[in-house]
């Protein structure tokens, strides 16, 4: 039987890194689902409800992870403003067996995705694999 794996991504991650990351971790055969969360928003922004660029970024940042994933079965979806909100949504509708976390460092990352690799770890009972990008 494959392996599940969710892959979340808040950063831009190069198509090759994308690739070797989840080949390593899931093997080619695996299903993959990818989420990617709206994060990208200022504190204002998220108070007033204005998420929109913060979802088409996040549509894109899903496609292209999706698109680099080795094997035929990845899905791309976009996931809630709050990083580990979109993680809990996404684990209930595909039940992974291992969550990849792919993030920019902490000191580039937005004031919703600093420390997120810790927190899923503490939060969810499946693996969870940090991966911070260049």
């Amino acid at each position: 039987m494959a392996s599940r794996v969710l892959v979340v991504t808040t950063a831009n991650t190069p198509a090759a890194d994308v690739e070797g990351v989840v080949r390593a971790h899931a093997g080619a055969e695996a299903e993959i689902h990818v989420v990617a969360p709206a994060s990208k928003i200022s504190w204002l922004d998220r108070l007033t409800n204005a998420e929109d660029d913060a979802r088409a970024d996040a549509a894109e940042r899903a496609e292209e992870t999706a698109e680099a994933a080795p094997g035929e079965r990845v899905q791309p979806h976009v996931g809630d403003v709050d990083p580990l909100l979109a993680i809990e949504d996404a684990l209930r509708m595909f039940p992974a067996d291992e969550v990849v976390v792919l993030t920019a460092p902490d000191e580039e990352a937005s004031w919703l995705e600093a420390g997120l690799g810790e927190k899923a770890s503490e939060r969810f009972a499946v693996p969870v694999t940090h991966l911070v990008t260049r």
